[in-house]
C-alpha cells in the first residue's frame, strides 16, 4: 500500500479535513520563511485534535537539533523530515537526541541528487523538486533509485495516478497540489486520497 502524506497542515480546518480523510501521515512545517510554518504552540493544538492513527511529521530545514528533539520529547510530533543541508554527522547527531524516524529530503536535479539520495543513512529518503515548489522533476532520474522513496513535488489529483503508475514509490506527499488560494481543500485532498487508494484495489 503506497503511503499518504498530507504536508502543511495550518488550520483547525485542515485536521477536521483529515481525520475524516485518514492519510497516513500529515506534515507540520517548522520553517519560519514558509508561510506554511506554524508555532510549536500552534502545532501541539493542531496535533491534540488528529487521529492518533495518522503520523504526526515535523519538517524542519537545518534547525538546531536540540529544538527537533524537544518537539518530539513533547508528543507533537511523531517523525522528523529534514529539508536542508543535514548530512551524515547531522543525522548521526540527531539520532543520539531522539529515536523518531528520520525522513531526509532531496531536490532532484540529476544523477547526483539520486546517488546521494541512495548513500543517505536516513530511515526514508523523500525525493522532491522543491520544497514546496509544487513543481515536478524529471522522474526518469527515478530509474536509477535502488531504496524505497517517497514522491514529493508538483503532485495533485490530477497527476497522481500517473505517478503511481510510471513510479511505484512507497509514500506521496502531497501540499500545494491540494490547495486551493493557499488553503488546503477538502475535495482536492479527497480526490488525491481517493486517487491513489483507487489505484491499489
Amino acid at each position: 500500500m503506497t503511503l499518504v502524506k498530507i504536508c502543511g497542515l495550518t488550520r483547525p480546518e485542515d485536521v477536521d479535513a483529515v481525520n475524516g480523510l485518514r492519510p497516513d501521515m500529515v506534515g507540520f512545517v517548522f520553517y519560519g520563511p514558509s508561510w506554511r510554518c506554524v508555532s510549536k504552540e500552534t502545532a501541539e493544538t493542531l496535533a491534540s485534535s488528529l487521529d492518533r492513527s495518522i503520523t504526526k511529521v515535523g519538517v524542519f530545514v537545518d534547525e538546531d537539533p536540540l529544538l527537533i528533539a524537544d518537539i518530539v520529547d513533547s508528543g507533537i510530533i511523531d517523525a522528523v523530515q529534514l529539508h536542508g543541508v543535514e548530512d551524515s554527522a547531522y543525522i548521526h547527531g540527531l539520532r543520539g537526541l531522539t529515536d523518531a524516524p528520520l525522513v531526509k529530503s532531496f531536490i532532484v536535479r540529476d544523477e547526483r541528487d539520486v546517488s546521494s539520495a541512495n548513500a543517505c543513512d536516513a530511515d526514508m529518503v523523500l525525493m522532491d523538486a522543491g520544497m514546496g515548489s509544487g513543481r515536478l522533476f524529471d522522474w526518469s532520474l527515478l530509474d536509477r533509485m535502488d531504496r524505497d522513496y517517497i514522491l514529493s513535488g508538483g503532485l495533485s489529483p490530477d497527476n497522481i495516478s500517473e505517478a503511481l503508475e510510471r513510479l511505484h514509490p512507497f509514500g506521496v506527499d502531497v501540499s500545494s497540489g491540494v490547495e486551493t488560494d493557499g488553503r488546503k481543500d477538502q475535495a482536492k485532498m479527497s480526490r488525491f486520497i481517493r486517487s491513489v487508494r483507487g489505484s491499489e484495489v
